[in-house]
């Protein structure tokens, strides 16, 4: 007699084992698909979550499109601050910036600005001597071409 043949409480052994095999599968099952539900769950919460996202972003485009209508800024630009387009008046052609460059027009807006000679800072010679005889206002050297 071996031991798949012995009797436990009135069953064969190999029966009682198949039992525990087949309780076990059924366990490993059960907790398998209830895993799976609950990922299941948790994945349709991030695509509900996803899909509400997609639709403020698709709003948030549409606030943004509408704010910067050209129109709409243009509007806000005269009302606000005053602003309007450039008039042909105002443009100077290419060769002529040399000429506003080196004789600046004054602005309307321009408050008048103080112009104090600061003197340069002292300058260090090789010497590591500090030169104070440097003149307040020596004319700036004009940058080569």
């Amino acid at each position: 007699m071996t031991f798949l043949d012995r009797r436990l409480l009135g069953f064969r052994a190999i029966d009682v084992l198949l039992f525990l095999v087949l309780v076990a599968l059924i366990l490993g099952v059960y907790l398998a698909k209830t895993l799976a539900g609950r990922e299941r769950g948790q994945i349709a919460t991030v695509e509900r979550e996803i899909a509400q996202e997609r639709d403020r972003i698709v709003l948030l485009e549409a606030e943004v499109a509408h704010l910067e209508r050209p129109e709409r800024l243009s509007a806000m630009a005269r009302s606000y601050a005053g602003l309007a387009p450039a008039s042909p008046g105002h443009e100077i052609p290419p060769e002529g910036l040399a000429d506003a460059l080196q004789s600046p027009q004054p602005s309307v807006n321009a408050a008048p600005a103080a112009v104090a000679a600061v003197p340069p800072p002292p300058v260090e010679t090789e010497t590591s001597t500090v030169v104070e005889d440097v003149p307040a206002a020596a004319p700036a050297p004009e940058p080569k071409p």
